[in-house]
């Protein structure tokens, strides 16, 4: 059965994405711990990162890399954290979080909440930093 990671992928679910190409997808948490919480994940579906093909997770961090500089562009903040727990959802991701301090990527804070319209201008903003690159 497909994840819902999948589902995103072949646009049965939406999704506010902000990157894509042939191998990657990355789109906002729709339950963010920070503004700019965003999932990067490999488009072929590999429940564990650490089974993925060397040159799938390379390319994913770089990938990830990427997106995660056009973050820090439009969402102020001291580093982008990176994190991978992978078991809320049987395909591999990244989350990459906005922080200013360890405990922003403390995921029993509660999660913020945005309007369609807030998802819709922060996507449009982060894809408009990474076409500048």
């Amino acid at each position: 059965m497909a994840t819902i990671f999948t589902k995103i992928i072949q646009g049965e679910i939406p999704a506010w994405k902000i990157a894509e190409d042939d191998n990657f997808l990355a789109f906002l948490d729709i339950n963010p711990l920070a503004k700019g919480h965003t999932l990067v994940i490999p488009k072929k579906e590999i429940s564990y990162i650490l089974d993925m093909p060397d040159n799938d997770l390379q390319g994913l961090i770089v990938f990830a890399k990427k997106v995660g500089q056009a973050i820090e562009k439009v969402v102020p903040c001291k580093r982008m954290g990176l994190t991978v727990i992978g078991l809320e959802v049987a395909h591999t991701h990244i989350h990459l979080i906005p922080i200013n301090t360890i405990y922003d990527m403390d995921f029993k804070q509660p999660k913020l909440k945005f309007q369609p319209d807030e998802f819709k201008k922060l996507a449009e903003q982060i894809k408009a930093a990474i076409e500048t690159e």
